[in-house]
């Protein structure tokens, strides 16, 4: 199972800028839902903490991930990045 929608326009750059922070390659669906899973997790258990990730490192074969707060993430190689702004697009938008 492929974990990116790569459309005829989208290069394999555009895939290695996604890894930081570039939205121009979409993610499947359900690696979104997981790192969404995994960032509300994360604050419920640790509603202490303010800083915002920039997103989350996650697995594509078990979905497993945790959150990024650096300014590059370093993704391992069964892994990719799921931007803050895909996770959370509203909060994103407020931000702003």
């Amino acid at each position: 199972m492929s974990t990116l929608t790569m459309s005829p326009e989208t290069s394999p750059s555009a895939v290695h800028r996604l890894a930081f922070g570039d939205d121009s390659v979409l993610l499947n669906p359900e690696l979104i839902k997981a790192a969404r899973h995994i960032y509300r997790t994360f604050y419920e258990v640790h509603p202490e903490v303010i800083q915002r990730p920039i997103g989350v490192a996650i697995g594509r074969m078990n979905n497993r991930g945790k959150l990024v707060f650096g300014d590059k993430p370093v993704i391992m190689p069964l892994e990719c990045f799921v931007p803050f702004s895909q996770i959370e697009p509203a909060i994103q938008a407020t931000a702003a």
